[in-house]
C-alpha cells in the first residue's frame, strides 16, 4: 500500500508542469454579450478598480477571427498576451501581428482594434488604470476588408 501511494505522489508531481503548461491560470469566464465586436469573446475581471488600487484588470479570450470594433482607451491600456496569435492596430498604422509573450502598449487617446488571427484563438490580459477617467469609448466595426489587411 505505501508503494502505491508513493508511486501516487511521484505521479503527481511529475505530472504538474505538464498540467500548468496548458491552459490559462484563470477562468475562460463568460460570453461577452454586448454589441462592441464580432466573434466570440470571453471575458473574466480580475480587479475592478477602487480606491486603494486605481487599476481595471481582465482577461479575454477571443475565438479565431473574433476582434473589437475600433475603439479609444482615454487613460491607455497595456495587453499582455498569454495565448494565441492576433491583431493589433492604431488607426493609420499598419497592422501588428502579436504572440504570446508580447505586451502592447495602446496610447491614451488613440484610436485602435485588436483581435485573434482567423485561425487562432487569442488571450490576453488587459490592465486600465484611472479607472473613473478611462471609459472605453467605442467607434465603428472593423470591417472584413481591414481585418484582411493582416494576411496581405
Amino acid at each position: 500500500m505505501k508503494k502505491i501511494i508513493f508511486l501516487a505522489v511521484i505521479a503527481t508531481v511529475l505530472a504538474a508542469p505538464v498540467f500548468a503548461q496548458s491552459g490559462s491560470i484563470f477562468p475562460k469566464g463568460e460570453v461577452s454579450t454586448v454589441n462592441n465586436h464580432t466573434g466570440t469573446v470571453w471575458l473574466t475581471e480580475l480587479n475592478k478598480a477602487d480606491s486603494l488600487i486605481d487599476c481595471n484588470i481582465a482577461t479575454a479570450t477571443f475565438a479565431p477571427g473574433a476582434k473589437l470594433d475600433w475603439h479609444i482607451h482615454p487613460a491607455g491600456q497595456i495587453l499582455i498576451i498569454t495565448d494565441g496569435t492576433g491583431y493589433y492596430q492604431e488607426k493609420g498604422k499598419a497592422i501588428q501581428v502579436v504572440h504570446k509573450g508580447d505586451v502592447i502598449k495602446c496610447v491614451p487617446g488613440v484610436t485602435h482594434w485588436h483581435g485573434a488571427a482567423p485561425n487562432s484563438a487569442l488571450t490576453y490580459i488587459a490592465v486600465s488604470t484611472n479607472g473613473a477617467k478611462n471609459k472605453t469609448q467605442w467607434l465603428q466595426r472593423v470591417t472584413d476588408a481591414e481585418y484582411s489587411k493582416a494576411s496581405n
